[in-house]
């Protein structure tokens, strides 16, 4: 067959080593779906760097496996309309640092009959979430209180802050709108959900990556599993928005050492706007196919 027996050798040595990487990846693969379990194995491949294959075979072999992931489909719609809103301040708009634009919305999460809501709020630039809370009903002291974890986190507040949501009546109202006022935080409200995009995606992220894996059987149990998914996606979870190298806190706390062309800027996707150039697409900000929209189921007797 014209293939020496060094060739032949040297062919079972490296299937050998392949095979015995294997073994040894499968362990570290069920450990990283625990912590994180809607983690894709492009991911997964980045953080473990196996010797024996590049990223399309460890994404085939472990495909092959059983480890793909299975997206989960969300068909409602979040938030309802409050009376008085504001416009959109952040369309089209460049966003360069961090805490110049923030977003929130509303998700709910349903355990046996009884639905859940959570609110989060986003830094734009950073991708970090500043603050959330899980909430029995769509009550405004929820938002606020993610809103109080917001400005913990900022710890100071540059001039020119803004605050983009959706026309939610939660974020509409007089004690949330006073409560941004008051600390020198402009208001900016969205029609629609591309309008919000940030804070849409870290929605699905959360829901879809996270809590929608794990068994969660109560409020309590939602709660932990809530503050145990942020922490892993602020801390461990490499964003698309940093090339793959960063997750949020370590590309915010590393921004300085960053060069010019490491530090991305951030343009707001105007729909239909063509006096917007370089705007980023619906795709870059949200680039699966989950579902944006959410309508929340909502209980009138709460």
């Amino acid at each position: 067959m014209e293939v020496s027996k060094q060739a032949v050798h040297q062919a079972k040595q490296r299937q050998l080593a392949f095979d015995h990487e294997v073994e040894q990846l499968i362990p570290k693969v069920q450990r990283i779906r625990k912590e994180h379990p809607g983690c894709g194995l492009e991911k997964m491949y980045l953080d473990l760097q196996p010797k024996t294959m590049g990223r399309d075979a460890f994404c085939n072999v472990f495909m092959e496996l059983g480890y793909g992931v299975k997206p989960v489909r969300n068909y409602h719609r979040t938030t309802f309309r409050g009376d008085y809103f504001y416009p959109n301040l952040i369309e089209g708009m460049e966003v360069n640092r961090p805490f110049q634009v923030i977003q929130s919305d509303i998700t709910y999460f349903r355990i046996n009959d009884q639905h859940y809501y959570l609110v989060f709020i986003i830094d734009v630039y950073t991708r970090m979430v500043l603050g959330y809370n899980v909430s029995d009903s769509l009550r405004t002291e929820s938002n606020e209180k993610a809103l109080d974890m917001a400005l913990k986190q900022m710890k100071f507040l540059p001039g020119g802050l803004i605050h983009h949501s959706d026309k939610g009546s939660q974020y509409s109202s007089t004690i949330y709108t006073e409560k941004l006022k008051k600390h020198g935080i402009q208001i900016s409200m969205g029609n629609a959900a591309w309008e919000n995009a940030f804070a849409e995606r870290i929605n699905g992220i959360i829901k879809n990556e996270y809590l929608k894996k794990w068994s969660i059987n109560s409020f309590e149990e939602l709660k932990r599993c809530a503050t145990k998914a942020v922490n892993h996606y602020n801390r461990k979870r490499r964003h698309r928005a940093f090339k793959m190298k960063y997750n949020p806190v370590n590309f915010y706390q590393n921004l300085l050492a960053l060069s010019a062309q490491e530090r991305p800027t951030v343009i707001i996707y105007a729909e239909g706007r063509l006096n917007f150039k370089g705007t980023s697409s619906p795709s870059e900000v949200c680039p699966r196919k989950d579902p944006l929209a959410h309508i929340c189921p909502m209980d009138y007797n709460q």
